[in-house]
């Protein structure tokens, strides 16, 4: 099995913890890091960009939309300290992708198996709300790492800016998209290439999973598909 190797992925991990690129986001993320949060008060914050992780000859690539403010941007690993990361570790360890269910800090423990998570945006931004203009910005990175890949099967894209960040960098590598262009749907399912399926999912933000927008028998019939393409 080819991998990324592992010069190719600490080059893009150091060049995203360096990225001053978008001043919105620069400002932002170091006020969070700043002011804190009261239950972390006492913590010290990440505060820069957070890099992608994971196992390096993945088949599967799952893409978020940014690091939360008082998440990723506090413990500097994507989907670690907040909701959304109980949620996502959760499915993750009972489907065989994770070593363990919970993703409280970077030094933690937690090993992904065959699975790798990125995001379309590497800071946090306002209001969990980046601008088009950062989206792109951002995307040198995604690029770089679908360029890198050499096993990937499955994208798993959470929410539709992952979903549509994940396109947009899809088409940028120079592969086609189906028409009429994929459109995002909770487990819509689209077959980008022989060996590479797309997988919609809502995010499991709090703002989907304590409404109910998403289930957790929703959340884990995403997994339970994904698990399927690989093993087919």
């Amino acid at each position: 099995m080819k991998t990324m190797s592992r010069t190719e992925l600490s080059a893009i991990q150091n060049d995203v913890v360096g990225c001053r690129i978008c001043p919105r986001l620069v400002e932002h993320r170091e006020d969070m890091a700043m002011l804190k949060t009261k239950r972390f008060a006492e913590e010290d914050y990440w505060g820069r960009p957070v890099p992608a992780f994971g196992d390096p000859s993945a088949e599967l690539l799952i893409i978020g939309l940014a690091p939360a403010a008082h998440g990723a941007n506090r413990t500097g690993r994507m989907f670690t300290g907040d909701r959304s990361s109980d949620w996502l570790f959760e499915a993750m360890h009972k489907f065989g992708f994770a070593s363990q269910p919970t993703s409280v800090s970077i030094d933690d423990g937690l090993q992904l198996t065959n699975a790798y998570i990125t995001a379309v945006v590497r800071c946090a931004p306002p209001a969990n709300k980046p601008i088009r203009t950062e989206i792109e910005a951002c995307q040198t990175y995604l690029l770089r790492e679908l360029e890198a890949f050499r096993n990937l099967r499955v994208v798993v894209a959470l929410g539709k800016i992952g979903f549509d960040g994940f396109l947009a960098a899809w088409v940028r590598t120079g592969a086609e998209v189906s028409k009429p262009r994929p459109k995002f749907a909770h487990l819509a399912h689209y077959q980008l290439a022989e060996e590479l399926n797309l997988i919609a999912s809502y995010h499991p933000s709090q703002q989907n999973t304590f409404t109910g927008r998403l289930t957790r028998q929703m959340f884990h019939a995403v997994f339970r598909e994904t698990q399927k393409l690989l093993r087919d």
